[in-house]
């Protein structure tokens, strides 16, 4: 369990620029689009060179990946959102609050937008990060490739092993 039983997890969130969903299978459509046309980036957000997305991924996969992350979430092994912009109607991308075996972190945190809407990273960026110092029960959240390089973070995985 990521956080304790008494930590009231938010379902939902809207923020000034964003509004934040629990992430499933709900959304397997317009996360399936925003990620097949976002594949070559994303390829740099959960390591320095990952195969995910592949270029043949299908949307029956995808939706499998959604239905997993819901799982975890109800769980409160980790925690994934859809972000959506203010108006609730444009998919923009997702959030993921993992745990981590780094024994400096309290969690792993990776977060996304859709290549037509990369001009909101940074601030969706700067949301998350205020949000989990404010509201969730973190000291300190890693951002790999972010905040610690994937050197550095590759380094302090293999040092743990």
């Amino acid at each position: 369990m990521l956080v304790s039983k008494s930590f009231k997890v938010p379902k939902e969130l809207s923020k000034e620029h964003f509004y934040f969903q629990v992430l499933g299978p709900k959304f397997s459509e317009v996360d399936y689009e925003a990620v097949m046309s976002s594949k070559e980036r994303l390829r740099h957000v959960f390591a320095e060179n990952s195969k995910w997305p592949e270029a043949d991924m299908t949307f029956e996969t995808n939706k499998n990946d959604l239905i997993r992350h819901e799982k975890e979430f109800n769980s409160r092994e980790a925690f994934a959102y859809a972000v959506f912009n203010s108006a609730e109607n444009n998919y923009l991308g997702c959030i993921y609050i993992n745990p981590t075996e780094q024994v400096d972190y309290d969690c792993e945190v990776y977060l996304w937008v859709k290549d037509s809407e990369v001009t909101f990273d940074h601030e969706l960026f700067k949301t998350v990060k205020g949000w989990l110092n404010e509201e969730w029960p973190f000291k300190r959240c890693a951002y790999p490739g972010r905040t610690i390089s994937w050197e550095d973070w590759a380094h302090l995985t293999s040092s743990k092993k």
